[in-house]
């Protein structure tokens, strides 16, 4: 399945982007992955605030690629399209979306579910997901790069 076969699904829209919107995406995920450390929150909103920040890097590649994820199940496709877009890896994938179950119930039904090892997990996934978002938009979007 290709980004076409999704927007011929109505999963995605197109979308035009530019490097002012690259870069405040960009700026958000750097932002997520500092504030995701500070001491004295709890692992559910590190978590939380770690997972942002995969997702808006996430968000930056499929938008570099001429899309934007339809508002039904917004998050999942936003993930799922990493292996359309910057070829993410099957298993890296669903740890993301495993992390993007576990913050739901988190952020929405029970408190204290995440332990601190998830948390740093989710840091470290975040990380690595900006940091091939970076490879992948200098190989093939450089101009969407304001560096």
């Amino acid at each position: 399945m290709s980004l076409a076969d999704w927007l011929g699904n109505s999963w995605l829209v197109e979308h035009e982007s530019g490097a002012e919107e690259i870069g405040a995406l960009l700026a958000i995920v750097e932002r997520d992955l500092a504030n995701a450390t500070l001491a004295g929150l709890s692992e559910d909103w590190k978590l939380s605030i770690a997972y942002n920040a995969a997702l808006q890097a996430a968000t930056a590649a499929l938008a570099a690629a001429g899309y934007r994820a339809a508002r039904e199940q917004h998050h999942y496709r936003t993930i799922q399209s990493l292996a359309l877009t910057i070829g993410w890896p099957a298993n890296k994938i669903a740890r993301f979306d495993r992390f993007r179950k576990k913050r739901n119930i988190g952020g929405y039904e029970v408190a204290g579910v995440v332990s601190g090892p998830e948390a740093r997990e989710m840091h470290e996934l975040a990380t690595g997901l900006r940091d091939d978002v970076l490879a992948w938009l200098r190989k093939h979007h450089p101009r969407l790069l304001s560096e």
